[in-house]
């Protein structure tokens, strides 16, 4: 991977990690600190969130099965692993398992009833 890749992947933690202050409220999310993955290294890390792992990807094509992946394998086993990415010029999104999106709207629903 080269220089400027790197950069772009060191700018695209920053900003998910300040989307998370700002929008979320999760004044704690900072750059993770990078060394050979695994779950004390997630890319951004946030004490409010600490049941999520969080991979973060600034590409113009991703395949999101392959960051799944990797997600999946750095996370401890009680975490849930998610994916947030962006093309250039394009919103940020989020993608995670099916399984853990259902465990997410239901637990919305019984906060919101």
């Amino acid at each position: 991977m080269g220089k400027s890749q790197r950069e772009k992947g060191k700018a695209g933690e920053r900003e998910w990690a300040k989307i998370l202050r700002l929008v979320g409220g999760f004044n704690s999310a900072r750059r993770g600190v990078q060394f050979s993955g695994g779950t004390d290294s997630p890319d951004v890390q946030c004490e409010e969130l600490s049941g999520f792992h969080c991979e973060v990807k600034r590409v113009e094509k991703l395949n999101v099965y392959d960051a799944m992946n990797q997600a999946r394998a750095d996370a401890s086993c009680n975490q849930i692993p998610y994916v947030a990415h962006r093309r250039n010029n394009c919103r940020w999104l989020v993608t995670c398992e099916g399984e853990d999106f259902i465990k997410l709207i239901q637990s919305y629903i019984e906060d919101h009833n």
